[in-house]
């Protein structure tokens, strides 16, 4: 998913001063210019999320850091995503009290009680959030797993005239993108307890989810208590229920509301909001397990630790690397760990001793870099992650490419969980994964034809007769990687089958395709084109849909054309399984690297879709890995940075800040394969503790230079010896060890051998075919105790 970036220079030379990992931390990067980042408080992979919501366009994470005002706090969002809005089901307002003590002189809809932020006012951390709005009523919030807790603090004077200190909580019956239908609220006039349930829709696909939300208070007597309708209050009323499809937002906005005495300590008043997918009694349940004694700032420092520990598996010395530097790569470490979110216990369509995650936005989005990283800092979670897809397809027939709120979401490319489950296999992601029924969901992917004819008609769904060329490559790519484990587990035939599979790519490749910009050629011949069913050619300008020609049009619509959010320049580089055949088939090394260069150089590339990631890597294969090197400084920190719009794109679930940590740690993957690319990382040295065997892999420059000129790698040594492959395998991490690279200024000989660069395994590469001709192997894969977890 996509936004047009404005460049963001970050040349602050300042080196911070020692900061901890978790103070380097920024959850307001990516806030504004389409970022859609969450920056609330949450846990890792937490369920509830609690940020302030506001009234502007872009507000698909809840807060967006510009001139917008509040609208309210609600407690469930995503973070990054493009599109529509998503969840914020339920949101809460405070307020000091209501004019002259007349409950319906308060506002109670998002358009009455949109509130101006003070500026100055905002300060988030990992795990916690506080604000200020213009009515002097300080919000903070913190969170545990599927509890919100918010603590208001309240102006002696309150700013609205005639307007004495009774504090108003209200509740509305609703969600971010306004999607209620079948809710109902109940009010306990004694205890002021708010149990509340809805019914919504989802933000990227089908079908609709229920949500329920049990609030709390403590800190004041109960004044009154009511509900509301049509921002009208009544306090007669105790509940509403079952309000129509038919009665949608725009005509019969609902909720209630509880009004207090006067704080009785420092004018604050706590509000525990309990969350569930399953009823109101679990919302309830969740909330006084978790938060049974609304310990504030005992919450926060638990919130605090545990962050803490999340990151502490990764030490850096920073080597003088700028603050700027510094806070980007901890602030994508953090954002990577934000989604996807753990629903465990909260399945209302299956029953199973199996973990459930949800908010996979979307695996297109994410196999690339989110989950490779996940694998690298926390196993345990991405293990059971990948066991919660398989889980999804034991029950839903098919792996998701997206999915989110217990909803089947779009499809829009591959079928990427085969990346992701491949990926995990080859990087010992092993424990409590039944690998039979992993192959079994990657055939039931696979079964599909040699190529996708352009204007295919979909007769047994709602698919868009689009995306052929995208999608034959990146289903090209998904039989790659079912070849890679049919081998690993012993399935020849299927091997072979898919191996040639994964060759398909090149059904849509029109050898004298040529490419213009503004009438010139390109010099550049050779692009994947648009193929009809009875083998005959269509036509899509190569440069359609990048920056240089009608960026947006592309996009998951019935008019989007035959690539997705990228022009047909970008998919003629994705071969990930066998780039050398891709390399000789556009020309050899040389024209290979001036055609990456010319992507890159023209203006065409667009960093802010994570389709262009691995083309800053690709110059690897062409045994150029200083070029890779001078991509990732060309990139980072200029789109990349501390800014509040420090990201290029939507950071879609994180895709944005685990692109930027991996390649700041120097080992950007080729997910799917068992492959990392070195490059310098950006800091004199960075080392890996790995959650599996305790052991530390380190990275280490030598002639660092922190302005980022010397970042040419001259010579490498692995535990003392010679190492000159520009790539490394997972064992590595596994096993500990450490990895020195001298640094100069130019351009050295290092990794540009053929014997060193990443291996191609697909169909045509060095060293496949049919078993019996072949001459790779699946690399070994130590199975590691997973006690240490």
């Amino acid at each position: 998913m996509r936004l047009r970036y404005g460049i963001v220079t970050a040349c602050a030379a300042a080196v911070s001063a020692q900061k901890t990992p978790f103070e380097h931390v920024d959850p307001l990067i990516g806030t504004v210019n389409g970022g859609h980042v969450f920056p609330g408080a949450t846990l890792p992979f937490g369920m509830a999320k609690a940020c302030p919501d506001t009234d502007a366009d872009e507000n698909q994470g809840g807060f967006s850091s510009d001139n917008s005002s509040i609208i309210g706090f609600s407690h469930m969002h995503d973070s990054g995503t493009g599109g529509a809005r998503s969840l914020g089901n339920f949101p809460i307002f405070a307020q000091a009290g209501c004019p002259n003590g007349d409950i319906n002189a308060c506002n109670y809809t998002s358009w009455e009680r949109a509130t101006p932020r003070i500026n100055g006012s905002v300060h988030a951390k990992p795990g916690y959030f506080d604000i200020t709005i213009a009515s002097g009523v300080r919000a903070e919030m913190t969170t545990t797993n599927r509890t919100a807790l918010y603590r208001f603090t309240f102006p002696e004077t309150p700013s609205t005239p005639n307007t004495t200190l009774s504090p108003l909580i209200s509740l509305e019956l609703q969600d971010l993108p306004n999607t209620r239908t079948n809710a109902s609220i109940d009010i306990n006039a004694q205890s002021g307890r708010i149990t509340a349930g809805g019914s919504f829709s989802p933000s990227f696909g089908t079908g609709r989810y229920s949500s329920f939300a049990c609030v709390d208070f403590k800190g004041a007597q109960i004044k009154d208590a009511g509900v509301f309708s049509n921002s009208r209050a009544t306090t007669k009323a105790k509940s509403i229920e079952a309000i129509t499809e038919t009665e949608r937002f725009a005509e019969r906005p609902a909720g209630g509301f509880v009004q207090f005495q006067k704080p009785t300590s420092a004018n604050q008043l706590l509000v525990r909001v309990g969350l569930s997918f399953i009823s109101e009694a679990q919302a309830c349940r969740n909330a006084e397990k978790e938060l049974a004694g609304f310990d504030f700032d005992g919450t926060v420092a638990a919130a605090e630790k545990v962050w803490a520990e999340k990151l502490d598996v990764v030490k850096i010395v920073p080597g003088g690397a700028s603050d700027v530097v510094q806070t980007a790569f901890w602030s994508g470490v953090y954002r990577s760990m934000i989604s996807p979110q753990d629903y465990t216990g909260e399945n209302p369509l299956w029953k199973s001793d199996e973990p459930y995650y949800d908010s996979y936005y979307c695996i297109w989005d994410s196999f690339r870099s989110i989950h490779p990283l996940i694998t690298l800092l926390d196993p345990h979670s991405q293990t059971l992650m990948v066991r919660s897809l398989l889980d999804i397809y034991k029950h839903e027939g098919f792996l998701p490419d997206c999915r989110m709120s217990f909803c089947k979401g779009f499809t829009q490319g591959g079928s990427n969980a085969d990346i992701v489950i491949v990926d995990a296999y080859l990087k010992n992601i092993t424990n409590g994964i039944d690998w039979n029924l992993a192959y079994e969901a990657l055939i039931t992917d696979a079964e599909t034809i040699g190529y996708i004819p352009t204007e295919n008609l979909d007769l047994q769904g709602v698919g868009t007769e689009t995306r052929s060329i995208s999608r034959t490559a990146e289903y090209a790519y998904n039989d790659f990687v079912i070849a890679t484990l049919a081998l690993a587990l012993g399935h020849t035939a299927d091997y072979n089958k898919y191996l040639e599979r994964s060759g398909n790519l090149y059904n849509m490749f029109k050898a004298d395709q040529n490419s213009t910009i503004n009438g010139t050629d390109t010099g550049f011949t050779g692009f994947l084109q648009p193929r009809y069913t009875n083998g005959t050619w269509g036509f899509q300008d190569p440069i359609f849909c990048s920056p240089l020609q009608d960026f947006t049009g592309c996009y998951l619509n019935p008019s989007g054309r035959e690539t997705y959010e990228g022009p047909i320049w970008l998919y003629t580089f994705f071969a990930p399984g066998d780039m050398k055949t891709l390399i000789q088939t556009l020309g050899g090394a040389d024209t290979f690297v001036e055609r990456l260069d010319f992507f890159h150089d023209s203006g065409m590339a667009y960093i802010g879709d994570e389709q262009a990631f691995l083309d800053v890597f690709l110059y690897h294969y062409a045994g150029r890995p200083a070029k890779s090197a001078e991509r990732a400084h060309f990139y980072i920190p200029r789109l990349f940075n501390d800014s509040v719009n420090g990201i290029p794109g939507n950071d879609d679930s994180g895709a944005m800040g685990s692109f930027e940590a991996l390649a700041m740690m120097g080992i950007f993957p080729n997910a799917g394969q068992d492959v990392y690319f070195i490059t310098p990382p950006f800091f004199e040295a960075v080392s890996i503790r790995n959650g599996q065997t305790g052991k530390t892999a380190t990275i280490r420059n030598v002639n660092f230079d922190p302005a980022g000129r010397d970042i040419y790698i001259q010579s490498a040594t692995l535990d003392g010896k010679p190492y000159t492959r520009n790539w490394l395998r997972h064992g590595f991490f596994l096993e500990g060890g450490t990895l020195e690279l001298t640094l100069g200024a130019a351009e050295s000989k290092w990794g540009t051998g053929a014997e060193d660069v990443p291996p191609s395994l697909g169909a045509g590469g060095n060293g496949t075919g049919r078993v019996g001709e072949r001459r790779w192997e699946v690399p070994a894969v130590p199975r590691v105790e997973m006690g240490m977890w």
